[in-house]
């Protein structure tokens, strides 16, 4: 399945389209229903900029004006509708991401990518502290869930355990990547650790570099 190419890419512009569907909402309301609704720990939201997020989606006809609201001497406030096309766009968008797994890039995969510039017993250091971490984190999202399924159907909370189940796969994997650290089993933790102690490229690395080169 080929993604289409969007013309607008920020995630909380199809946040604001899917709250639309629901009723006609002034930015700020849109704001305070997001937080209200946890979608700030699934969610990169800068608050600053839903107004332009706004602006553009009715720019690209997704969204409109629905009403102005006049109240005595307090501000105008203007409710923003979703339009059939920023329905449709909202539902393209949203099955888009559901069905295609995206290339992202996290920030711990190119800290990986580059992690032979520190020696290998300070990256085993680093890692405890990063899995510490991780079963903390997996830990109160696992006792936060448990108390949020009291009250909430489970539907709204399928975010936390994707969430949840990553934390704990990531600290799996980094707890076997620390275990063969440890013990040396890692292929290519002694060259890795020659180079540091000598402060040359083992040759086997340099040949492995010639040949891709080559190739």
């Amino acid at each position: 399945m080929v993604t289409k190419r969007r013309k607008l890419s920020n995630p909380l512009a199809l946040a604001v389209m899917v709250l639309l569907t629901e009723r006609s909402m002034h930015p700020y309301e849109i704001a305070q229903t997001l937080r209200r609704r946890g979608k700030d720990t699934s969610l990169k939201i800068n608050y600053g900029s839903l107004y332009t997020v706004v602006q553009n989606l009715e720019k690209h006809g997704f969204v409109e004006v629905a009403e102005v609201q006049r109240q005595g001497k307090r501000p105008e406030r203007t409710l923003y509708g979703i339009t059939d096309a920023g329905r449709e766009e909202a539902t393209e968008w949203l099955s888009d991401l559901i069905a295609v797994p995206a290339r992202e890039f996290p920030i711990f995969e190119t800290a990986l990518s580059l992690v032979g510039v520190i020696h290998p017993d300070e990256v085993v250091r680093l890692l405890g502290e990063r899995l510490t971490t991780l079963e903390f984190q997996a830990a109160s999202t696992r006792g936060g869930l448990t108390k949020l399924c009291e009250s909430l159907p489970r539907i709204f909370l399928v975010e936390s355990e994707y969430r949840l189940h990553m934390v704990e796969a990531e600290a799996e994997w980094v707890r076997g990547l620390l275990r063969e650290l440890k013990d040396g089993t890692l292929d290519g933790v002694e060259q890795w650790r020659s180079f540091h102690e000598t402060g040359e490229i083992p040759p086997e690395f340099q040949e492995l570099e010639d040949r891709h080169f080559e190739e």
